[in-house]
């Protein structure tokens, strides 16, 4: 998404919690004439976000495109099997993770990570756009907003509460010209899930076969699949579009399995 915003001529702050991350990104769009600062922060930390966005304006300008990214999911947040079987209620403790195991620390990481982490940069990076009433935010939510997945409550409901959230602010920004719209990537292979999605071997798991054969378009999306939607929603080409939460998901949620 930053190459792509770079290469339509935009002056771009690339961000992360890892400053080594961002400026891995930003070196590659530097090589291609672009100009690029990487910048470094925890988005739950409302007084480095603000100091982010105080160093962004400094160095590029104005901020006119606040694409919300952070999220994740975590272990304890995670069930080890997709039913309840009867049997796993006497089970040894710690042999298995049920719903009724779930820990509330690991809970609460994913949906601050996942909501907060969009709440927070919101509140900062959105204040100079309202005194200028101009700017477009780009939220990243999921496919498990629309379709909870299985063993993932914790993501699920919190990218649900992001999704929700994106109307909320694009109802409420309305009258300062801040268009709020987000994009639900479906199953595109990460570092976070190769391990769950695919074996040593490159080849699938039980888990990936199973997404597979429920995206109509059979395969995992590709990072710039999610180009096109992004530059419609940050261009005038969608100056009337807010509100909405873009699947980009191969066909995922059309599908009912049957």
């Amino acid at each position: 998404m930053a190459k792509a915003l770079s290469a339509c001529g935009a002056r771009v702050a690339v961000c992360s919690l890892r400053a080594h991350t961002s400026q891995a990104v930003v070196d590659e769009i530097r090589a291609s004439g672009g100009t690029a600062i990487a910048v470094a922060f925890n988005v739950l930390e409302k007084a480095e976000v603000q100091a982010a966005c105080t160093r962004i304006e400094q160095d590029l300008g104005p901020i006119d495109i606040l694409i919300n990214g952070a999220g994740g999911n975590h272990p304890k947040g995670t069930t080890s099997k997709e039913y309840l079987d009867p049997a796993d209620l006497a089970a040894p403790a710690g042999s298995t993770t049920t719903f009724f195991d779930l820990d509330p620390a690991g809970i609460a990481q994913v949906f601050n990570l996942n909501f907060q982490g969009t709440l927070l940069p919101s509140q900062v990076f959105c204040r100079g756009m309202a005194d200028r009433k101009q700017g477009v935010v780009i939220n990243i939510t999921s496919m498990n907003s629309f379709r909870p997945l299985t063993k993932i409550p914790a993501y699920s409901g919190a990218k649900a509460a992001v999704s929700n959230f994106t109307q909320w602010m694009a109802v409420h920004f309305s009258q300062v010209g801040i268009r709020v719209n987000a994009l639900a990537p479906g199953f595109f292979l990460t570092n976070q899930n190769r391990a769950l999605l695919t074996d040593a071997k490159g080849g699938l798991t039980a888990r990936g076969e199973k997404i597979i054969a429920h995206t109509p378009l059979r395969r995992f999306g590709d990072p710039e699949d999610l180009i096109g939607a992004l530059l419609w929603l940050v261009s005038d080409a969608s100056k009337f579009v807010t509100g909405v939460v873009v699947p980009v998901d191969g066909g995922f949620s059309a599908y009912s399995g049957v």
